[in-house]
């Protein structure tokens, strides 16, 4: 009888718990510039700026891929900039070129992206998300760059939402600073940039 008193009180904490998170559209933070990025593109040399244009959902994917990912339960996750994750992919991509001095609205060089995939799984016990974005780079009106890149992440999820939801959105978002970072370690993306 006792076990079953323990059960029941853990499980009422777990239901009062789940109920304190309730029910939200959470934005996402503004992207901002990493050091990393930063320090590994003036490390670079040689790259002339690039204007960032425009980024859109690829066509066909459903419009609720660009507007909001579930967190948990009846939580879900948006992009600060035109409630657009393609919009979000786009200034995470201008502020860090901004930070590293390789930014210019009228260089003939623009960068255009498609967001391709946007996805988040916070499960009890394993979270994952996963981005992809098609990049096109073109000088002059002539393709220089085409590609499409992807990433991936897992974490730890907790059963409990209070725990849970903070790192889904962390790791959520932290997904499109990797995706620009890998966008900035192909050779071919710099050599499209060069001078």
């Amino acid at each position: 009888m006792n076990r079953f008193m323990r059960l029941l009180a853990v499980a009422g904490v777990m239901v009062a718990a789940t109920q304190l998170v309730g029910c939200a559209s959470i934005k996402m933070g503004m992207p901002t510039a990493s050091m990393d990025n930063t320090v590994k593109m003036r490390a670079s040399g040689g790259m002339a700026p690039a204007a960032v244009g425009s980024f859109v959902l690829e066509a066909g994917k459903p419009a609720e891929m660009d507007q909001s990912v579930n967190v948990r339960a009846r939580n879900s996750l948006a992009s600060p900039i035109n409630n657009s994750f393609a919009e979000y992919l786009k200034e995470t991509l201008r502020v860090e070129l901004e930070a590293a001095q390789l930014l210019d609205p009228n260089s003939p060089i623009r960068i255009n992206g498609t967001l391709m995939d946007s996805m988040l799984d916070p499960a009890i016990g394993t979270g994952k998300g996963q981005l992809q974005a098609r990049f096109v780079v073109k000088r002059a009106d002539v393709v220089k760059y085409d590609r499409s890149l992807a990433v991936a992440s897992e974490w730890d999820s907790s059963f409990i939402g209070a725990v849970a939801i903070p790192a889904a959105v962390q790791n959520y978002q932290l997904l499109y600073r990797k995706l620009v970072s890998q966008l900035f370690d192909d050779p071919d993306f710099r050599k499209a940039l060069l001078n």
